[in-house]
């Protein structure tokens, strides 16, 4: 599955956009199965195929997914335009930065409860991902320059040992489970 690599997203009506948890959920159902009709999609993330079809419409305005096309009628399928997305809270525009802030504390809320939540079911995994699953934390004492480097490294280590494996294909080992890994960095 082929995808465009996203620009960094830097409109304040697109962030605005994004940052509503159906529309996250949207994105990472699209992500997991590739193509869903609004039915579908809502089926997964739990709300209507009316309201699934309004925010699909509503990425779909901000260009984040797109019609996948050999729909009929209704059952029009979507996809996701890119893979993944970037977007920083430092902005001299105080309209940007707001909307950038309010797009990271949607996403913010949506990956700790989610991380809770998985934490909280690795005791009812299996030994062998029980021995993988879990958390690390190291604090350290770094410049903005390090941090900023390290944190890029660390991105860059994923994607080239793992990055094609952010989707499921005909490659994906069968007894590979989607995992989800968080890096944080914030002052202590």
């Amino acid at each position: 599955m082929a995808f465009d690599r996203m620009p960094e997203v830097t409109d304040p009506k697109a962030m605005r956009a994004l940052a509503h948890p159906v529309r996250i959920a949207l994105l990472e159902a699209l992500t997991i199965h590739g193509q869903l009709t609004a039915t579908e999609a809502g089926e997964i993330v739990g709300e209507s195929p009316a309201n699934a079809s309004f925010h699909l419409r509503q990425l779909a305005k901000y260009g984040y997914v797109e019609e996948a096309g050999g729909g009929t009628g209704r059952r029009r399928p979507w996809k996701r335009k890119y893979l993944g997305m970037s977007f920083s809270e430092v902005h001299d525009d105080p309209e940007t930065a707001t909307a950038a802030r309010e797009l990271s504390r949607t996403m913010t809320q949506r990956y700790l409860a989610r991380a809770e939540e998985g934490l909280e079911e690795n005791r009812s995994q299996p030994r062998e991902w029980r021995n993988a699953l879990g958390w690390n934390q190291m604090g350290l004492y770094l410049t903005a320059e390090e941090l900023q480097a390290l944190g890029d490294e660390i991105v860059e280590l994923m994607l080239q040992r793992f990055g094609e494996r952010r989707v499921r294909t005909d490659s994906t080992p069968q007894d590979a489970e989607r995992v989800e890994l968080l890096t944080f960095s914030y002052r202590v």
